[in-house]
């Protein structure tokens, strides 16, 4: 088991500015966004748009985390993929969402999601989770990482194997006609083998030209995700997987959320569209 101390806030750098060239999602400078009331499923010409935006967030991550290092900060990476992204014309989905200050989340170690890149300077032996959403001509792409930072422990690196391949699993388990609670099943019982926990009150969701559509994915066997899965729908896939419980807490920020026994965690992430045999993914570099 890693020794690594707790993980606390850092400083918040500035908010980052974007090009005025570069469209907004429409929740920018609102409290929330507007309800989204469209179809899940997603006619071609808009599946095409979701690729282009999956393939810079799919990049802009890719970039991100070639800085992961000893000794650099969260706040870096977070510079690296909010340039990526406004360099190729994309704006960077989480940057004033729902009041979210910066265009990644960065969660190290024991926190589940939603971590807020700042001053915090990487150890070696800590684990990485970067999440990186694009939204351009309309739409949005979203995925996310867990990536090892210098020498990291045995039992931190199979975790996060782990989880890579349950994600996996979940793809190749979505067919049209199956229900959303498919993935869930996979997914938990791939976890159960090795006693991790999968976390339940963060799931997948639907994606489109909004950016959470209302669909959820849950990743355990939940019997209330009966909709059934159809071509054209368009949605995220994000087991959360922990070394124990997956209970949690949240920190004053309003957005870091840490495993309650503080023990690591990691997430993978891909953007799907359902095709008539299975899944393609849309975050692809």
């Amino acid at each position: 088991m890693s020794s690594q101390s707790l993980l606390v806030p850092g400083t918040l750098s500035p908010t980052r500015s974007v090009p005025a060239s570069i469209a907004r999602p429409e929740y920018v400078g609102k409290s929330a966004p507007t309800p989204y009331s469209g179809p899940e499923v997603q006619d071609a010409e808009t599946i095409e748009r979701m690729r282009i935006a999956g393939r810079i967030a799919a990049q802009a991550m890719a970039e991100a985390g070639g800085h992961i290092a000893p000794g650099v900060t969260t706040d870096e990476l977070d510079r690296v993929a909010h340039e990526y992204m406004c360099d190729h014309g994309a704006y960077p989905s989480t940057l004033g969402y729902r009041g979210f200050p910066k265009s990644l989340c960065s969660s190290v170690n024991e926190v589940i999601c939603h971590g807020i890149p700042d001053s915090t300077e990487l150890r070696d032996g800590d684990i990485v989770n970067l999440d990186v959403t694009a939204y351009i001509h309309g739409v949005h792409g979203d995925n996310n990482a867990t990536y090892l930072c210098g020498d990291v422990d045995e039992e931190s690196r199979l975790l996060v194997e782990r989880t890579r391949e349950s994600l996996s699993r979940a793809i190749k388990a979505v067919r049209p006609g199956r229900q959303i609670n498919v993935i869930g099943r996979v997914i938990e019982s791939y976890a159960k083998r090795f006693g991790y926990g999968v976390v339940r009150d963060f799931t997948g969701h639907g994606i489109n030209a909004s950016f959470h559509s209302g669909l959820i994915i849950p990743h355990y066997d939940s019997p209330n995700a009966t909709t059934v899965i159809q071509p054209g729908m368009t949605f995220t896939i994000e087991p959360m997987l922990t070394l124990g419980t997956y209970e949690y807490d949240m920190w004053e920020d309003g957005w870091t959320v840490v495993t309650k026994d503080r023990r690591r965690t990691a997430q993978f992430e891909h953007t799907l569209v359902v095709t008539e045999t299975g899944a393609e993914i849309l975050t692809l570099p």
